[in-house]
């Protein structure tokens, strides 16, 4: 364990945001690969709970809880420091890192924005109410994003996209878990 990095029990809301790539400088900033084009949530969270690289050398084991002092941006990425890491060495030794935040540590999304990781599982139908699948993942597709569902077809798993933009999306809802959408099953 790092002197002053604290194990810690991961929250039970925690997302996967980004991962330590290096050291920068040499007064303990690290570089990190955040896993969003729009890192907002690495800025607004003081707490930030790691986990070992899978590979290499493991600085600790578990779950640590790193106390971050400052995090910005930098070219294509984001710089950040904590209060435990001290210099170069400190900053090398998280390299590989996975970073974890609290969900509930997000920033708020303003109306008719949303953190794609809630819309990850929401069932999709149209305006008739028939099914077309449930979202698996989002794709950044240039200057619209993707939504990718999954259906079974008789007993055959399918694949089925649909543009995430106002003139197909009628309604996101996150309490009953659904996006309405104007698209058919043949499209």
């Amino acid at each position: 364990m790092i002197a002053g990095l604290e194990a810690a029990e991961m929250p039970s809301d925690a997302i996967e945001v980004g991962r330590i790539s290096d050291a920068w400088g040499v007064k303990g900033w690290f570089k990190v690969l955040p896993f969003s084009a729009q890192p907002e949530a690495l800025f607004s969270s003081k707490r930030w709970f790691l986990l070992p690289t899978e590979r290499g050398v493991k600085t600790f084991e578990g779950v640590a809880k790193l106390a971050v002092k400052e995090a910005k941006e930098h070219s294509d990425s984001v710089v950040a420091c904590a209060h435990e890491v001290l210099d170069r060495n400190g900053a090398e030794a998280l390299r590989g890192c996975r970073i974890f935040i609290a969900r509930s540590s997000f920033p708020t999304a303003d109306t008719d924005e949303y953190y794609w990781v809630d819309l990850i599982g929401l069932d999709v139908v149209n305006r008739q109410d028939e099914a077309l699948g449930t979202v698996r993942e989002l794709l950044s597709a240039g200057p619209q994003t993707v939504l990718v569902m999954e259906y079974l077809q008789g007993d055959k798993l399918q694949e089925r996209m649909i543009p995430f933009v106002a003139a197909f999306v009628d309604d996101v809802d996150l309490v009953a878990k659904r996006i309405r959408v104007d698209w058919q099953p043949d499209y």
